[in-house]
């Protein structure tokens, strides 16, 4: 059986900006080429694209991921059975330990605050991501167990904590530790953006005026400090398995719109580190989809060479010169050509790019490729 894989290449240009901090609040680097590049983990992308969702997904089509399922499952509880809101936290907290999650020693001082009738809601060890389907039929459970006077039914917790995954479940998948036979495989696979050309940060010096300083007539900022930021124009790279994603949901429509959302989030989302400082949010200068039948392919190759400050052309001109022309070369000497291709693109700087695909403007590129994706899913049946 053939499979199918849809691979995601944007170019995107970002300005001074510190999209995505390291531990001493310095924009992410890597050395790639023997040269420093601006990096964008892709935790940091793929957190953007499911938060993107919010807008374009039902809240009964994806999950929450938390370590606070006590507060999260009590409110589910109180919510189904309002005659049991003050025991909501002990039920939640007796289904959690039978599902095998549970650790109200563990609990955090905000945890206590929401506890009712001095029961600390349970938390676990890690971050749990399950579905709200899964949530509210664990609620169900729990509330159901306790009418008929019995202890919830671990191996019937496991089997709903199992079913009818979210669409970021599906997408990202779910490692948890102590239920290894529930986690679920990712059919996402985001790669770490990173700039095409080589980049050095700089650093703002600010001041912050005392607005009553003002009015006294003194000199003064009433803070100083820094804030260390680059620009950049960023490679960036995902691949779908959309036979896996099936497999995860269950349902060819569904795996449809997983698509189209996942396309849209992760083409038009953007990580907020300093964004309120920097209003560095911006759109793709080009986006180039490519449905594959035998394995992912990433182009950041394009790159391992700088693209240098001085180019004539500029360097989202030259960046798309590269892109096309390695992916054409690379397709060809492996025999590896798509087998659809699509783009959207700005401007007349990315133009060498039509030679990758179909080019559509970006809403009708996402139903292009939604739609295929399903469609071969249908023929494979």
């Amino acid at each position: 059986m053939s499979r199918t894989v849809i691979d995601i290449h944007i170019l995107q240009t970002v300005p001074p900006s510190n999209l995505n901090r390291d531990d001493t609040g310095s924009p992410k680097t890597a050395v790639y080429g023997g040269q420093r590049r601006a990096r964008v983990s892709s935790q940091a992308w793929k957190r953007a694209t499911r938060t993107a969702f919010d807008a374009l997904l039902d809240r009964a089509d994806l999950g929450e991921r938390t370590k606070r399922l006590g507060e999260s499952l009590g409110e589910l509880i109180a919510g189904q059975a309002p005659d049991l809101a003050d025991a909501k936290i002990d039920l939640a907290n007796k289904a959690l330990t039978a599902l095998g999650l549970a650790k109200p020693a563990k609990a955090t001082k905000a945890a206590k605050n929401k506890a009712d009738d001095g029961v600390t809601a349970a938390e676990s060890d890690y971050l749990v991501f399950l579905s709200h389907h899964q949530l509210d039929a664990i609620a169900a459970h729990a509330i159901a167990a306790h009418r008929d006077g019995k202890d919830p039914d671990g191996k019937q917790l496991k089997k709903l904590a199992n079913q009818r995954h979210s669409v970021d479940i599906a997408l990202f998948g779910r490692m948890l530790a102590d239920l290894s036979d529930i986690n679920v495989d990712a059919a996402v696979q985001v790669a770490h953006a990173i700039s095409v050309h080589a980049v050095n940060n700089e650093f703002d010096y600010y001041t912050a005026v005392d607005d009553r300083k003002d009015d006294a007539k003194e000199q003064g900022a009433g803070m100083i400090g820094t804030v260390e930021f680059n620009s950049s124009t960023l490679y960036r790279y995902a691949t779908l398995d959309v036979d896996r994603l099936n497999d995860n949901l269950g349902d060819p429509e569904a795996t449809r719109r997983a698509i189209h959302a996942f396309v849209t989030a992760f083409a038009k989302s953007m990580p907020t580190g300093k964004q309120n400082t920097f209003a560095n949010r911006t759109l793709p200068d080009a986006v180039i989809v490519r449905l594959r039948d035998t394995q992912p392919i990433n182009f950041v190759g394009a790159y391992e060479e700088v693209v240098t400050y001085d180019s004539p052309t500029g360097r989202v001109r030259e960046a798309a010169e590269r892109l096309a022309s390695y992916a054409t070369s690379v397709e060809t000497t492996y025999g590896e050509q798509p087998v659809a291709a699509w783009i959207s693109r700005v401007g007349d700087h990315t133009a060498a790019l039509d030679t990758l695909g179909d080019a559509l403007p970006f809403a009708d590129l996402v139903t292009a490729v939604a739609d295929e994706a399903a469609a071969r899913l249908g023929k494979e049946e």
